[in-house]
């Protein structure tokens, strides 16, 4: 009850305030970021909120951006989201797992990555998640359960992948229904027609981030032909309601020039797409290539690549793997969020497809005391360099130790080949010559933060 009061207050001051940043927002987005900073109790987020308010004052293109949240998106889902991601994700949610954390020793994560469903409306080449079974879902009583417990335990914001989310048709009532969580939706965006958008702009706590491989010859070849069109159809519709939505790629050897060009990026911000969301190819899956994944030396490219559009573009981009710096490492195995598939598996994450235990038989609060997790969390960071933060493709042999000593299984056939095989030998091979790229770029970094303090 006493939360409910303050999410109450809190929720009208601020929607106050949001009007109030409206009228002048180059004078009050920095005012409105201070108080935040003052209020916040989490470390990390107030040196977060420092480095937007340093950003916003010295960089005129993010200043347009953040300007643009208060003038160019519709007021309930600018409200809606802002509110769910301030309040209850950043106030309420910290003193709520930290008091957790200190009664019972379990560490309670961020953020929760959810598989409604595995069903999917395309069958795209290389799928991370195309090996599970097509018929696997998360019956809505489940999922009422897990985002009910998620919220007991102060997890507000949820992610939901698939499969394809909008393919489970009790997504939006669902978002509806928790609407004091934060949902994102990784999503093909081909489910996106007028009907669906207007109801993504009543709600305001939905965003979809829309899969694309670069421009349409790209994206078609692996996604169906017509798919680049219908997603653009969706985009144009979710512009026009002021919806905020973001992209999500997947980089490979093959395409890495073209979804990182000036003209790509442009394209996207000049459709609406206010965040990406950018992975690099991993061998899992549907008929895994090795061969796809981004050399070495494209990977060094990325990290300065994607920190010069950072400078230059108005719009948000997350790398990843390559954002190690930021998150201390990997955020894996219930340290800051772990994956639920379809099947109710309950995975550290959307890569790594192995677990112990299943959500259909265990609480939430139960399931973040599983032994992969604790050998996940005991081990991290799994290497002192953290532009090499993953046991998947940077450390592998992390990985097979922690499925061996925890007894985790498979959570579907050919998950294993990462832990043995031609892959697994391939991935020990590649994450060596990673290193010896990545040391020396990692020692710079450190030396520059040592001369600049």
């Amino acid at each position: 009850m006493w939360d409910f009061a303050k999410r109450y207050v809190g929720e009208s001051l601020l929607k106050t305030a949001f009007n109030y940043v409206e009228g002048d927002p180059n004078t009050n987005i920095p005012r409105l970021l201070s108080v935040l900073e003052k209020i916040t109790p989490i470390t990390e987020h107030k040196e977060y909120i420092r480095n937007v308010i340093t950003t916003y004052q010295n960089n005129p293109v993010m200043r347009n951006y953040f300007n643009n949240i208060f003038t160019g998106i519709d007021r309930n889902v600018r409200d809606r989201l802002l509110c769910n991601a301030i309040i209850n994700t950043m106030l309420l949610s910290h003193p709520r797992r930290r008091e957790i954390e200190e009664k019972t020793g379990v560490h309670v994560p961020y953020t929760i990555l959810i598989d409604p469903t595995s069903a999917c409306n395309l069958k795209c080449a290389g799928c991370w998640a195309g090996e599970y079974n097509k018929h696997d879902q998360l019956e809505p009583e489940l999922m009422d359960r897990i985002l009910n417990e998620a919220k007991e335990l102060g997890i507000y914001g949820i992610v939901l992948s698939g499969g394809e989310p909008f393919v489970y048709p009790y997504l939006l009532d669902m978002a509806q229904k928790h609407n004091d969580m934060a949902f994102m939706a990784y999503t093909n965006g081909t489910r996106i027609d007028e009907e669906v958008a207007d109801r993504l702009q009543e709600l305001g706590n939905l965003s979809p981030a829309i899969s694309l491989e670069g421009w349409e010859e790209a994206t078609d070849a692996r996604r169906g032909k017509g798919t680049f069109q219908k997603v653009i159809r969706a985009m144009d519709l979710m512009k026009e309601r002021g919806i905020i939505f973001g992209a999500s790629f997947t980089i490979t050897r093959n395409n890495i020039d073209q979804i990182t060009s000036d003209e790509f990026i442009d394209f996207l911000i000049d459709k609406g797409v206010r965040y990406i969301w950018s992975f690099h190819y991993i061998p899992i899956g549907r008929d895994p290539d090795p061969d796809l994944m981004v050399l070495p030396e494209q990977r060094a490219y990325l990290i300065e690549r994607i920190n010069e559009l950072r400078t230059k573009k108005p719009i948000l981009i997350v790398d990843f793997w390559n954002d190690g710096k930021w998150t201390n490492g990997c955020i894996a195995g219930g340290d800051a969020y772990f994956h639920i598939n379809a099947r109710g598996d309950v995975e550290p994450c959307a890569f790594v497809h192995f677990a112990v235990d299943n959500i259909r038989e265990k609480s939430l609060f139960e399931v973040l005391q599983n032994p992969l997790f604790l050998e996940y969390q005991k081990r991290m960071p799994f290497y002192h360099n953290h532009l090499c933060p993953c046991p998947i493709i940077d450390n592998p042999q992390a990985l097979r130790e922690m499925v061996e000593v925890s007894g985790a299984h498979p959570t579907h056939v050919g998950a294993e080949t990462v832990l043995s095989g031609d892959i697994a030998a391939f991935l020990d091979e590649r994450s060596a010559k990673w290193k010896e790229v990545a040391n020396p770029i990692w020692e710079s970094i450190k030396q520059k933060e040592k001369s600049a303090s």
